[in-house]
C-alpha cells in the first residue's frame, strides 16, 4: 500500500502541485546595472577557485567600479551593501541590465546573481533558486542557465527602469509597470518557463515530468494534462539548414529531415566537455543528479585553465576530479595535456551534436551548444540535452580567398558586414545583434581545413551566437 501511495503521488505530480505557481503580479525592487554585464563581471576569473562555494564567491560579484555600482572594496568585494539596502526595502530584488550575461558559460555567474535575488532551497544550504532577471538582451547561455536554476529571465525594454525603482511585473500579461503606468511590454519565449519556475528549474521539471509520465503508465492512467507543453511551430514545408539536419539526426529523425526553429527537442549528446574552472561546479551538479555513470558516448574533463599557475585549491582539484570523472566512465586529461577544444575537436564524430562547459566549445564539424555546469552535468548523465531549437543566420562568403587575406580577416568580416547592414550595433542601449541566441551557419568556404573552420566557429562565441556550423566538403573532413 505504501509503495502504491508513492507511485500515486508521482502520478498525481504532487512534487509539482505542492509548489506555488508564478504569481499574476510581482512587486520588485530594481538593481540596475547599465551597459553590458558579462559573466566575468558577475563571476570574476581571478576568483574562480571559490566558485563551488556560492556565498563566498558571490561577494566578488561586480567588484570593479562602474557607473551606478558602488563596490564595498573596489577590486576585492562587490556591491554587497548596495544590494542589502535594496533587499531591506522588503521586495524581491530584480537584476536589471541593458545587455546581460555575455561571455563565458560559467554557471557561477547565475549562482552569484541568485544568491542576492533568489530564494532559499529547503534543506539545501548555500544555494538558491528563483529570482527575476530583466534585460534588453540576455545572452543565450546565461538565459538557459537562469532557466535551469528556476529563475525568470525576461527580455524587455529596461530604459525606463532605474536603480532602486519599485516596479510591478505581470508575467502572464507581458507588462512591466512603474507608478501604475506601463513602461515596457514583452512576451516570454515560452509559457513552459512558468512550469520551470514552479518546479524549481528546467532540469527538475524535465526529470519530474518524466517520472510522472512513467508512474502514470505503470498505473495504467492516461497522460497527465497538468504541465504546459512547448508549442510546436508549423512546418513551413521548406527545406532544412545544415544545423537543423544535424539536430534532427541526433533526435532520431530520418535522413534529410530536420528540427524547425522554435521546436522543443532533446537531441542525443555524443560529446560532452568539462573544463577545470567550472569542473568542480559540474561535479556538484552531477552529485545533485545522483549520477553514478555517464550516458553520453564521450565525457572529457580538461585542466587547461589552471595547469600553469595553480592555487592550492586547484592542486586539490587536479588530484580529486580525474578519479570522479573516470569512475563514471569519462576521460580525464592531466594538467599540461593541452586545451579542451584541441582535444575535443580531435575526438569529434562528424555531423553529431555535443555540449561543453566552456562558451568556446564550438565544433568545426558537427554542432555544439555550449552550456553552464548544470546543463553539462545533465547532458553527461542522461546523454541528451533539452533544447529549444534556435533560429539560424546564414553567413555566405562569395568568391575565392585572395592573396593577403587572412583567416582572421574572414572572422572579422562577419561582424563588419552586420555593422554595415545595421543588424549589429555597438551602442549598448537599444542594442541590436542579429547573431544573439541564433545559430550562425557559414557557407562559401568548403575547402577550409578543419582547424581553420574552428577559428570561424570559435569566434561565434564572441557574437553571442547559440551555436555555429561550417559547411565543408568531404575531403578536408576525411583528411582530418
Amino acid at each position: 500500500a505504501t509503495a502504491k501511495g508513492v507511485m500515486q503521488s508521482w502520478a498525481d505530480a504532487e512534487w509539482f502541485t505542492s509548489r506555488p505557481e508564478v504569481p499574476q503580479s510581482l512587486t520588485l525592487t530594481v538593481f540596475k546595472v547599465s551597459g553590458e554585464t558579462n559573466t566575468d563581471d558577475l563571476s570574476p576569473a581571478p576568483d574562480a577557485s571559490t566558485r563551488p562555494d556560492i556565498p563566498l564567491h558571490a561577494l566578488a560579484m561586480l567588484k570593479n567600479p562602474r557607473p551606478g555600482i558602488e563596490p564595498d572594496e573596489p577590486g576585492v568585494r562587490g556591491a554587497v551593501k548596495q544590494l542589502e539596502k535594496l533587499i531591506a526595502k522588503g521586495n524581491p530584488v530584480a537584476y536589471v541590465g541593458d545587455v546581460v550575461g555575455t561571455g563565458s558559460s560559467r554557471k557561477s555567474a547565475t549562482n552569484s546573481v541568485l544568491w542576492f535575488t533568489g530564494e532559499d532551497i529547503p534543506y539545501v544550504p548555500n544555494k538558491k533558486f528563483g529570482g527575476v532577471c530583466l534585460g534588453s538582451k540576455i545572452a543565450p547561455i546565461f538565459y538557459n542557465t537562469m532557466e535551469d536554476a528556476g529563475a525568470l529571465p525576461i527580455e524587455l525594454d529596461v530604459s525606463q527602469m532605474e536603480m532602486g525603482d519599485v516596479i510591478e511585473l505581470r508575467p502572464y500579461d507581458g507588462k512591466a509597470l512603474k507608478n501604475g503606468a506601463v513602461i515596457a511590454e514583452f512576451k516570454v519565449k515560452s509559457d513552459v518557463i512558468f512550469d520551470e519556475v514552479r518546479a524549481g528549474g528546467r532540469i527538475p521539471l524535465i526529470i519530474g515530468r518524466g517520472l510522472t509520465t512513467r508512474a502514470r503508465e505503470a498505473l495504467g492512467l492516461p497522460a497527465s494534462t497538468l504541465f504546459r507543453m512547448p508549442a510546436q511551430p508549423k512546418d513551413t514545408g521548406k527545406g532544412f539548414t545544415l544545423a537543423q539536419k544535424m539536430v534532427g539526426r541526433a533526435c532520431g529523425l530520418p535522413e534529410g529531415k530536420g528540427i524547425r526553429p522554435g521546436t522543443y527537442c532533446e537531441p542525443k549528446m555524443t560529446t560532452v566537455g568539462s573544463q577545470d574552472t567550472t569542473g568542480p561546479m559540474t561535479r556538484d551538479e552531477l552529485k545533485d543528479l545522483a549520477c553514478l555513470g555517464f550516458s553520453a558516448d564521450l565525457v572529457m574533463q580538461s585542466f587547461c585553465h589552471t595547469a600553469a599557475y595553480p592555487k592550492l585549491v586547484d592542486v586539490q582539484t587536479h588530484r580529486d576530479l580525474p578519479t570522479f570523472i573516470s569512475n563514471r566512465g569519462g576521460i580525464s586529461l592531466r594538467p599540461g595535456d593541452g586545451v579542451i577544444h584541441s582535444w575535443l575537436n580531435r575526438l569529434l564524430m562528424p555531423d553529431t551534436v555535443g555540449t561543453g562547459g566552456d562558451s568556446h566549445t564550438r565544433f568545426p564539424i558537427g554542432i555544439s551548444f555550449p552550456a553552464g555546469s548544470g546543463l553539462v552535468a545533465f547532458a553527461a548523465a542522461t546523454g541528451v540535452m533539452p533544447l529549444d531549437m534556435p533560429e539560424s543566420v546564414l553567413v555566405r562568403f562569395k568568391g575565392e580567398m585572395q592573396p593577403g587575406v587572412t583567416l582572421r580577416d574572414l572572422v572579422n568580416a562577419i561582424p563588419h558586414a552586420a555593422l554595415k547592414t545595421g543588424d549589429l550595433t555597438v551602442e549598448k542601449k537599444g542594442k541590436k545583434n542579429v547573431f544573439n541566441g541564433r545559430i550562425l551557419e557559414i557557407e562559401g568556404l568548403p575547402n577550409l581545413k578543419v582547424e581553420q573552420a574552428f577559428e570561424l566557429s570559435d569566434a561565434s562565441a564572441e557574437r553571442s551566437a547559440a551555436a555555429c556550423t561550417v559547411r565543408l566538403n568531404k575531403e578536408p573532413i576525411i583528411e582530418y
